[in-house]
């Protein structure tokens, strides 16, 4: 299952562990809350379409089997997005109508760099982070 996480986190880099969270209403949520390893794609601008794609409800977001393959360990993967990062999953957590997901870096690879801008979902919409949207805070 694929789907579009509104909310992925850092949480250390040694080890390197991140947290994403999943609506218990996604179609993705069932696999997912039980998946051991996962693979949690780091989109830019120009991955608006894939990042759309799996925002989209009802849809089969492996059906073009030219945007993806498979790991040796058996997880799909996007071909050409900014970069992906396989997980193990250590820890779940129930959060109002979201599961909370904790996994721990496993491999990663960048597939190209960050020129066009991290790919952000707010306030409804779909922004390119950037110089533009730098705040400069003066101590």
């Amino acid at each position: 299952m694929a789907l579009t996480a509104t909310s992925v986190a850092s949480v250390s880099a040694e080890p390197p562990l991140l947290v994403f969270s999943v609506s218990q209403l996604s179609s993705a949520a069932p696999v997912l809350v039980r998946a051991d390893t996962v693979v949690v794609h780091l989109l830019d601008a120009h991955d608006l379409d894939l990042a759309r794609l799996g925002a989209t409800s009802g849809v089969d977001r492996f059906a073009d089997t030219s945007r993806w393959s498979r790991l040796v360990t058996g997880e799909p993967v996007y071909h050409d997005v900014r970069a992906w990062v396989r997980c193990a999953v250590i820890g779940r957590m129930d959060a109002g109508g979201s599961t909370v997901i904790a996994a721990h870096a496993l491999q990663s690879q960048q597939q190209r760099d960050a020129d066009a801008g991290a790919l952000v979902y707010h306030d409804r919409t779909w922004h390119r982070l950037g110089p533009h949207s730098r705040i400069d805070v003066q101590a």
